[in-house]
């Protein structure tokens, strides 16, 4: 699926969309635009990656979750049905620790399931700007401030823990989840993605590596979430060079638009 500069989904109230499927589309959620690409290996057309984005019944809060499900084919696509089933379940509460933990506990419902999944899930209150968010397992977005005009990763408002917990979905029943937050402001940007971004290789065989990949971020467009996702995806091409990629690849991109 592709959209051009004009071509946006704005999602309506109690909307979901999202899957495992290739994709390639700009979206509106309450106070975030966003920018998906969605690129399962070659040739398949679905994959184990996994993104949503869903608005709540009020149009007040949007949801945006990214995970990376261990093995493909139909393990994988059943995973999805249920990640999205227990996501509807929770489409109208901020607070992500009930959600979490069921999005947990699904992983053992099923004999035939998948190993794990890794997840980041993020909830934003348009009208404050908040931003509550819960890893299980994932990389951490590139975050950008607006106000100071630097990228960094979100791990700065992360909780320093040091029990075993915010393990990756479905590794072990009643695992204990942690919440952080943080307030975006007008400008700022979150950019959620997959393994097959900073585990990218060349011809030469290196990785592009997380430390790349945050420099890499440094120079992207910020003006919009589709500008900043489609020079991320641009940028790792580039780095690839004649290198197939190796695994699936999934970006998310959102700009906040509240006040000043």
């Amino acid at each position: 699926m592709t959209a051009s500069a004009g071509n946006v989904h704005h999602l309506a109230c109690l909307e979901m969309r999202g899957g495992n499927h290739l994709a390639r589309y700009a979206a509106r959620l309450p106070g975030l635009s966003a920018w998906v690409s969605c690129n399962p290996l070659r040739p398949s057309r679905s994959g184990g990656d996994l993104y949503y984005l869903s608005a709540c019944s009020h149009g007040s809060i949007a949801r945006v979750v990214i995970a990376d499900v261990s093995g493909h084919g139909e393990k994988v696509s059943a995973a999805a049905v249920r990640l999205r089933h227990v996501l509807r379940q929770h489409i109208d509460l901020w607070d992500q620790s009930e959600l979490i933990r069921d999005l947990n506990e699904s992983f053992f419902r099923d004999e035939h399931r998948v190993k794990f999944a890794t997840a980041f899930l993020g909830s934003f209150a348009s009208e404050s700007g908040d931003l509550l968010f819960t890893n299980a397992g994932h990389m951490l977005p590139l975050f950008y401030r607006a106000a100071s005009q630097e990228w960094s990763y979100l791990q700065d408002f992360m909780p320093a823990l040091k029990e075993v917990s915010d393990l990756p979905l479905g590794l072990i029943p009643g695992t204990d989840y942690h919440q952080a937050a943080s307030r975006l402001a007008r400008g700022d940007l979150l950019i959620l993605y997959t393994d097959g971004i900073n585990e990218a290789q060349n011809e030469a065989g290196d990785q592009l590596g997380l430390e790349c990949l945050l420099s890499t971020a440094r120079s992207l467009p910020v003006s919009s979430a589709t500008a900043a996702g489609e020079a991320l995806m641009t940028a790792v091409t580039r780095f690839r060079g004649n290198a197939l990629p190796q695994d699936d690849a999934t970006v998310v991109a959102l700009l906040c638009e509240g006040d000043e």
